[in-house]
Order: structure tokens, then sequence, then C-alpha cells
């Protein structure tokens, strides 16, 4: 590595200065945090002075640098940003993807990072020598392509003995020999390459190399077909989709790099080689041109004569194939265009194409696009190779297996990696595993990727470039559009284009995902600034205009509030908003998680309602949780104060009582004077209390709640507060104002249109009239609120329904009826309702006289009676006494399980 001031080197810099510079331009437009560098300089043998020596490197940096701001420290660490034509590594990448390979190779000077020591230099050197290969590689193509095979010959020479075992220089060599009419030297050259990858990989070239050799071969033999490799697993269906088609035509494999699209498609050609007695021919269409192509295939047929032109050539072809019935695999054909001049007229020949992007300008063709393969053939593939290691740890191979995602290429170099390597177990692969390690020196995984991303226009490589790093699992276009800062319309064509090139998986319509692999070598780009911030922004407000059609009460503005980005397609009505919320939370969470920005507490605060509404009460925890950490450290007491409201009554919706009443009183101190977080806070301190049989606490903090929550305006909070109010309040003399207040509530929720408030307050009812000894009203009352929380898909709380209809059935005298309510109840609820209907279904066992089976059902309510810290613990142990436990397990009680009772 080299740093230079006015074209002279810039002296005084250390060892570990260097590594630190270096490591920092490498990922140059990226901010790296402390860890990450410090990881990156010593791995895991780190010093524990390693914090203040990155220290010391930067500021010797700057200072050796002068005024020169290339070295920026950032919130999250520190970013290299070099000013543009000063850092040869960019201009590099720059130089390549304009197609200006001589000027790119022309950049390098030695071995990359050569003075370079640190942990991560080995395998950013390798990385960078791989990209250097590849631009030669693709120079060396072009080269040819443009028919000066013999003025590149010398240089491929030299780089063939080099890198022997690079089986695309080999092939390039190969290609450029036979093209000079050095036939002899040509089949040396590929016995060469065979012999050096057997002795040394022991394996067998690549099926690109095998079409070289084979078009190099003076064949008089009718078939050209690459090698078949003989432990091809799985694709029964796709294999039957091709050969059991008794028709001739085009048949398109699509499918993203490394799926096996080839392999496929040989494995078809020599099954169907029976039928077409006029030859089975090949053609690699990598690299080349559609005239080079049929000068191949011309040749594979016996012509001798070949027309100058790509017409010509093209209407000798068609000519050739109206009279012969010929099998044509013509592999990685780039798009139709490509492949056009090569589609024969009349013809009962039958034309396999493969093809990285979905080939949907060739008419007439059946299209078939692979995925990757399914577990078990995934197992099959890799025990085959493998042998009984894959069978001795079953744990790892599966580990193994998802790493490479399922990907045919990925798989068979794992297991070839392992092969060769008799001393290490399958869980050591699965440890060390990653997308660099997919590799030998003739093919990788990345390489192939490269390929494709190589294949794509400028849009294109930005929008896959954003995807990777974006930290979300699924993507739909109007998010798209605001990672990308472009129009809606504009990025749904790039997101359908790399859908198009297998870059993008599509598991549903209009949204899209990308496979872990492509994730990775996607974020192996320097990540664009303040695309995820766009991201976070349109999640923002687009969960606003969504929870603002299921609570239009409940979302109001609140003061820095930053504004929109992109713009932000308004939500229909509340199908659409729920629709979208259930659809993008995870990736709002995950998002949120990533940007260390302030518009997270508004992000937590717009969303809370919905959180609520359908329990998802982790996720919650979660989110409130990122938005008080960033709040603390950006000194926001307003933001704070609401975080830990939020997570106080979340904390209370699950039945952590401790943690409730810990958040719950955090919140208070910190909001003293916001009226929202306090009647949330003190709200959830009055149910507390309730549970824990505290009345009078319980009544105190509910009223005072009651009044905040009127002052803050919180209609929602309003309502709940005034039905939990009505249930502390249920007791003799009580009852009429405990209705009233129960039925104030019920107003209220039904005049907002809040149905979570509204179901709430239908169980909470239901109870009160149990309680009163009309246990036959009781159960309309739980049946509606449970038809709302089915109609809300809120499986949870529903919980509380059911759990009320058992209750109710067991006053009714129908004890069967209440164990198959409870039932339900204990599969879904949380720990409250759970602890609830384990009570239950004791209580109904035991009126049915079965000890046994009631005895574990009273061991589980006890149990999580205690973990809520709540009195019905003792009730619950007073069912039966401990030795009458004891006796029916000896005497073989089961453990617990759900009861059902069938008519």
């Amino acid at each position: 590595m080299q740093v230079t001031a006015d074209g002279e080197p810039l002296p005084g810099l250390a060892p570990r200065h260097r590594a630190v510079l270096a490591y920092l331009l490498l990922h140059a437009g990226t901010v790296i945090p402390m860890e990450r560098l410090i990881e990156a300089v010593w791995g895991l043998d780190q010093p524990e002075t390693a914090r203040s020596q990155i220290h010391a490197a930067i500021t010797a940096l700057r200072r050796a640098m002068g005024g020169a701001e290339v070295l920026l420290t950032r919130s999250g660490g520190y970013l290299a940003e070099p000013a543009p034509g000063s850092l040869d590594v960019r201009e590099f990448g720059d130089l390549v993807a304009e197609g200006r390979l001589r000027e790119a190779l022309g950049l390098w000077r030695g071995e990359a990072l050569a003075d370079v020591h640190a942990h991560y230099a080995a395998a950013a050197r390798a990385l960078l020598a791989d990209r250097r290969l590849a631009a030669i590689e693709q120079l060396m193509a072009s080269e040819l392509t443009a028919g000066r095979h013999a003025a590149v010959l010398e240089e491929l020479a030299g780089l063939v003995a080099a890198h022997p075992l690079r089986e695309r220089l080999a092939g390039q060599m190969v290609t450029a020999l036979h093209r000079s009419g050095r036939q002899a030297d040509a089949l040396a050259a590929a016995r060469a390459y065979r012999e050096g990858l057997a002795e040394e990989q022991g394996l067998d070239p690549g099926a690109g190399f095998l079409a070289v050799e084979q078009s190099a071969l003076a064949a008089s033999r009718s078939s050209f077909l690459p090698y078949d490799v003989p432990d091809f697993t799985g694709r029964d269906a796709e294999l039957d989709r091709i050969v059991t088609d008794p028709r001739g035509g085009i048949v398109t494999i699509d499918g993203m790099a490394g799926v096996g699209k080839t392999t496929l498609a040989i494995r078809a050609a020599h099954r169907l080689a029976g039928r077409f007695p006029g030859g089975q021919l090949f053609a690699d269409m990598s690299g080349h041109t559609a005239s080079a192509a049929l000068e191949v295939l011309l040749r594979q047929l016996g012509v001798t004569e070949i027309p100058p032109t790509e017409a010509g050539r093209a209407a000798l072809w068609r000519a050739e194939l109206a009279s012969r019935r010929v099998l044509v695999v013509l592999d990685n054909v780039t798009d139709g265009g490509h492949v056009r001049p090569l589609l024969p007229g009349s013809s009962e020949s039958l034309l396999l194409i493969t093809s990285r992007r979905r080939l949907v300008d060739v008419d007439g063709a059946r299209a078939l696009s692979m995925e990757v393969l399914p577990p078990g053939d995934a197992l099959a593939l890799f025990a085959g190779i493998v042998g009984e290691r894959a069978a001795a740890e079953p744990a790892a191979v599966t580990e193994v297996l998802g790493l490479c995602g399922h990907l045919p290429l990925a798989i068979r170099l794992a297991a070839a990696r392992l092969q060769h390597r008799p001393r290490w177990s399958v869980s050591y692969l699965a440890g060390r595993l990653r997308l660099a390690d997919l590799a030998t020196p003739e093919r990788s995984v990345a390489a192939a990727f490269t390929v494709s991303y190589e294949q794509l226009d400028p849009a294109e490589q930005r929008m896959f470039r954003l995807l990777g790093p974006a930290p979300v699992r699924d993507v739909e276009p109007h998010a798209a559009a605001a990672l990308a800062g472009l129009p809606v319309p504009e990025a749904e064509d790039l997101l359908e284009s790399l859908l198009d090139a297998n870059l993008l998986i599509q598991r549903e319509p209009g949204r899209y995902t990308m496979h872990d692999l492509l994730r990775e070598h996607a974020r192996s780009f320097p990540e664009e600034d303040g695309a995820v911030m766009r991201l976070l922004v349109h999640y923002l407000h687009r969960s606003r205009s969504a929870v603002r059609r299921l609570f239009p009460a409940n979302v109001g503005d609140r003061p820095g509030l930053p504004p929109e980005l992109t713009p932000v397609e308004p939500v229909r009505d509340p199908a659409e908003a729920l629709r979208w919320l259930d659809a993008e939370r995870g990736n709002i969470i995950a998002t949120a998680a990533h940007v260390p920005r302030i518009c997270v507490g508004h992000l937590a605060h717009a969303l809370r309602p919905y959180l609520d509404r359908q329990a998802h009460h982790d996720d919650a925890v979660t989110l409130h949780g990122i938005a008080l950490e960033r709040s603390r450290a950006n000194g926001d007491p307003d933001v704070s104060g609401r975080a830990l409201a939020d997570l106080a009554w979340t904390h209370w919706r699950r039945g952590d009582y401790e943690r409730a009443l810990d958040c719950a009183g955090q919140a208070l101190a910190v909001a003293e004077d916001d009226p929202f977080p306090r009647s949330m806070a003190l709200h959830t301190l009055g149910d507390v209390a309730w549970r824990r049989r505290d009345i009078e606490t319980a009544e105190r903090h509910l009223k005072q709640a009651l009044d905040l929550a009127r002052i803050a305006g919180d209609r929602a909070r309003e309502g709940f507060v005034l039905g939990d109010l009505g249930m502390v309040l249920d007791r003799p003399g009580r009852h009429e104002e405990a209705r009233r207040h129960l039925d104030l509530a019920l107003a209220l929720h039904r005049r907002d249109g809040n149905p979570l408030g509204e179901a709430r307050v239908l169980n909470q009812i239901g109870t009160l009239l149990c309680h009163q000894g009309r246990p036959a009203e009781a159960v309309e009352r739980h049946r509606e609120a449970g038809r709302i929380y089915r109609a809300m898909g809120n499986r949870t709380d529903e919980a509380a329904a059911f759990n009320g209809l058992g209750e109710a059935a067991l006053a009714c005298g129908d004890p069967e009826r209440a164990i198959e309510e409870h039932t339900r109840a204990a599969e879904s609820g949380d720990r409250p309702e759970r602890a609830r209907a384990h009570h239950g279904l004791a209580r109904a066992l035991l009126g049915l006289g079965r000890t046994d089976d009631a005895a574990p059902h009273v061991d589980e309510a006890v149990r999580l009676f205690q973990e809520l810290g709540v009195p019905e613990a003792e009730e619950a142990r007073s069912l039966m006494p401990d030795s009458s436990r004891r006796s029916s397990r000896a005497s073989g009680g089961q453990p617990v399980r759900p009861v059902r009772i069938t008519a």
C-alpha cells in the first residue's frame, strides 16, 4: 500500500497505521465501528490496548496527511472519504465497469496490500487478486471475441503459467491456440490443465472448459456434449418436463448463478441423445458473440466452408438444421438478442438454452425456471460427495447446507473442500464457512455472482448494491423506491429486471427477496450513505399513515418529525393498513435497529397502538427498547419517558409484572410534565396492583391515570383505564358503579373504532356478569369478544375470550365445554391467560372426578401464578393438597397436555 502527496510517498506511516488506513480505504464511504476495526486488525487475538492503539493510529494518520480530510469521525465509528480519483482500488472498479479494462489493469503495481500485516489482510489480498484476475479474464474474452486470438497468445501463456488451475484462463488459452490453427497445441494445453487439476485438486474441469475443449477437437464424431456428472442429484420434476416432451423446438432454462442450469441441460441432453441422430451439439455462449458460436456449431456439424458474416452463418445454420434432427445446448446465453441468430427456422431439432436471465423475448420457447435444491436433495448431494462424515454429523450438515443456501454450486464446493481435508469434521467446516470459502482455484460462487452482476446496467447494479446492505427480509416497490431515492415505477422496473436476471426471488406478488449468498455478495460493495435512512423515514411516514387508518384518534404529530424524503403512497382503508403493517413489521424493526437516529422514537410512538392491538409484544419490547436506548444516547427525556411507559405497558401485557413496575416507575421519574406517558405508567401500576389484590392502590393509580389520559386527549387510554377501573370496582356494594365504568369504556371504544378496546371491555363485562351469577349472559359477551379478536387476527388475546367462556361454562354446570374452551386458551394465550387456563382446566377436571388428569394442570397453574407473583397461586394450590398431587403423579398422572373432549 502506498500513500502519496504531490507525487511523493508520504513518510512516517508505521505498519499498524498502514493496516488501519488500508482497511478503512477498502471500505471507503462506509462508517466502520471501532469493534469491527479492532476485529479486522487483530482478529480474536486482541490486546487490551487495542482501542487506544486504533485512536493513536487515526491521530497519526491525520497528522501525516496534513490538511487532507480523508479520515472522518462519525457517531458510529470512522469513515474514509478519499477525494474522487485519489483511491486506485475504487478507480479500478469504475474503469472495469466502464469496460476500460487495459486502463484498469494498468493501475496494478505488484501484489495488493503486500506490506500490510493484519488479521484481515490475507482475505482482502485474495479478494483483490481475484478481482484482478476476473478483469484479466474479461479482457481476454473481449480480445478473443474481437478476433485478436494470435495477438494475446503470448500474454495468455504467461497468465496460464502463473495461474495453471484458473479454468477460464486455461480455456481462453485453448481457444486462442485453436483459433490460431495450432490444433495439437490446443489439445495439449487442454490435457495439461486436466492433469494438473486432477493431481492438485482431485477434480474434473467444469462444463465451461469442457465446451471449449470440445470445440477445439477436430471432431468427426456426432456428439459434442460435455461430461455428464455421475453424482447428478434431484431435479426429477425439471428433468421430466424436458425429456418427456416429444416435441422439438426451444426450451429455456433460467436460474441464479450456481443453481445447476448447465448440469441439468447436459443431463437432459444425454438422456435425449438417442432421439436426435443428426448430432448433439454444444456451445458455451459466455464471452462469445452469436457469430462466433455459429462458427463453432457449424464446424461441429462438419461444415468446413464458413461464411465470414453473421447473417451468412445464420442462414447456413438454418439450412443445415432444416434437413437434420439435432439437439443443441446453448449455455450461458446473456439475453434474447444474444441467441436469436441461432434459432432454427422450420426444424424438428431441439434447442436447450441456459441463461441467468429469464429469456422472455424468445418467442415460442418453453420456459423452465430453476430454484435452489429442496432440503432432501441438498442433503443427498452433499452426502454423496462427503460420504460417511455426513451421516455422523446430521446437525452440522444441516448448518452447512443452510450456509450454502441450498445452492448446488455452493454445496459442491463446500463438500469438495471437506472431501480433500480428511482431518476436518463437518462441524469445523460449518464454523468457518463463508462466501469466500466457497471456491476452488478455477471456480467460485462469488465469481459466478460477479458475472451476473457485470451483465446488469448501471441502474440495476446500483439497486442490487442497495438491496444487499438493507436490513430487510424482503422489499416491495415503495420501499425500494425510498431506498434508492427513485420514483416508484422506476424502482419497480429495476426490481423486475433483477428478478428476470435471477438476482432476486419473488415468493409472493409484489415482494422481492434475495438469496442469502447473493445478499452477502451485495454487501461486499461499498454501502451508499443515507440509503437506509431514507428507507427508515419511508417506513415512519407509511406506518403513521397505516396506523392512522386503524386508530384515527391515536396518531398525532409530534415535534421533530422528519419530513418525507420520498413520496409516501396513501393507505386506502383499514384492511390495506393491516396487511401492510403485518407484511412490513419485521422489516421496520430490523431497519430501526440498523439506523442510529432519533426518528426511531417517532416510529415506536406511531406503531405502539398497532403492536398492542395485534399482541406483537416481543416486537414491541424490541422497538421500544431501541427507542429508549437511542433517546438516552441523544439526551431526549420526552422520548425516553414515552418509551419507558410503552415498555411498562407491554411487560404488563406479557405478564412480566416486575419489569412492568420497574419501567413504569422510571417513566414517572423521567416524564414529569408529559401526561401521555404518565397516564400509561400509572395505568400499568394500577393493573399490577389489581392483579396482586391491592385494590386500594389499584383504584388510586387508575383514577390518576384516567385524569391524565383525559388531559392528554388519549381517548384509547381513557377507554382502557375505564374498563380496568370497572374490574377494580367489581366488589360488593359497587357493582353498579363498576358496570357504569365498563359501559362508558365500551361506548368510547366503539365511537373511536377501537376493536381491541371493544373486545377487551366485552370480556370484562362477561367476567363481571359471571361474578354476579349471570353466566348465560356472560357467554354472549365473551363470544362477541372472541369474534372481534378473530377478525383482528389476534389469537393471543383471543385466549381471554376462551377463558371467559370456560369459566362461564363451568358456572353453567358444563365442565366438558369448560375443558374445551380452557384448552384453546392454553394453546394460544400469553403467560397470564395460560395460568388462568390451567387453573380452569384443573377445576373442570376435578368437577368431573378426573383427579389424575387435574393434578398436572394444578402444578402448571401454581407455577405460572408464582412466576406472575399473584395470589391465585395459593388458590390453585388449594384445589388439591400436595400429597394428593404426588399420589396422582405416582399412579400414572400424565404431563401437562391439551385436553380435548369430542362428542
